[in-house]
């Protein structure tokens, strides 16, 4: 069985833009070897919207080097980014975009959801890129909720969607650069599952909402992440209580990272070209 290596936590929230209220719960500054390919992780809420006429959100702002993908639990975001990619995200909902060689873009409340305000939760991560995909082509990719495979668990212990990867032979919409699982669990109360992943690739547990017991003991309580050993294939969870859990898995991208604001690549030579062409306007421009 897989061991727990250690947990981490934020509990200081911070505002990005004046749409999401998040806590970093990891990032390439901190514990980069340990949950490659994942760069970072802002956990935004759970939170409540008053209504407005103003639509809040983080306006527009390059990337290069690197995917982002936002996972939407209540609440809407809109998207719309230079190389043509755009669209709104909703409870179910994810947003797959790969910056890679460079995209400006701008992430704002859904229009309804922004006049009719309400419970707001989502997390975004930001997963590497291979030196080799870099600075491929700029995509999009709106997956709705509809598209994602939910897989009921053994035992009544649950369900899983499959956003990236696969489980149990289902295989999840997101096209990826590297091999990565994400799943999205919903555990019940007083249940256990095991589950198995590639051995030698990372695994993290991260727990929104509810309280998780590995197999080795340890608890995980909610807005806390687990990072677990490469070894071996499989981890058990055991929920006490119902439980609503991100299980992020993926190969490990064993490259030197280099990141400076919204752009993460190989060099610091690199930093500066990204910084030079995003001025220059070679990433493009948002109407």
């Amino acid at each position: 069985m897989k061991k727990l290596l250690f947990t981490q936590r934020n509990n200081v929230p911070h505002w990005v833009g004046d749409g999401f209220p998040v806590r970093t719960i990891f990032s390439y500054n901190d514990i980069a070897k340990e949950t490659t390919p994942f760069l970072l992780m802002d956990y935004a809420g759970p939170t409540k919207f008053t209504p407005t006429d103003h639509i809040r959100g983080v306006g527009e702002h390059p990337h290069r080097g690197f995917e982002t993908v936002t996972i939407v639990y209540a609440g809407e975001v809109e998207h719309r980014d230079s190389a043509g990619g755009g669209g709104k995200i909703s409870a179910g909902d994810v947003q797959w975009m790969t910056a890679a060689a460079g995209v400006v873009h701008e992430e704002m409340h859904g229009k309804d959801f922004a006049k009719n305000g309400g419970d707001f939760e989502m997390i975004q991560l930001w997963v590497n890129l291979p030196a080799k995909d870099k600075m491929t082509n700029p995509r999009y990719q709106g997956i709705q909720k509809k598209d994602i495979p939910e897989i009921t668990l053994a035992g009544n212990a649950g369900l899983v969607r499959i956003i990236a990867g696969e489980f149990e032979g289902h295989k999840g919409p997101a096209k990826t650069f590297t091999p990565i699982n994400l799943w999205d669990v919903r555990l019940n109360g007083g249940t256990e599952t095991r589950l198995t992943v590639k051995e030698g690739h990372t695994t993290l547990v991260f727990v929104l909402s509810g309280k998780v017991q590995l197999g080795s003991g340890e608890t995980l309580s909610s807005a806390e992440l687990g990072v677990l050993s490469l070894d071996k294939k499989d981890f058990n969870l055991i929920a006490s209580e119902n439980a609503k859990v991100l299980i992020l898995t993926g190969e490990p991208i064993n490259e030197p990272i280099v990141g400076y604001g919204p752009f993460v690549m190989n060099t610091q030579s690199e930093i500066a070209k990204a910084f030079d062409d995003y001025r220059s306007g070679k990433m493009g421009k948002l109407n």
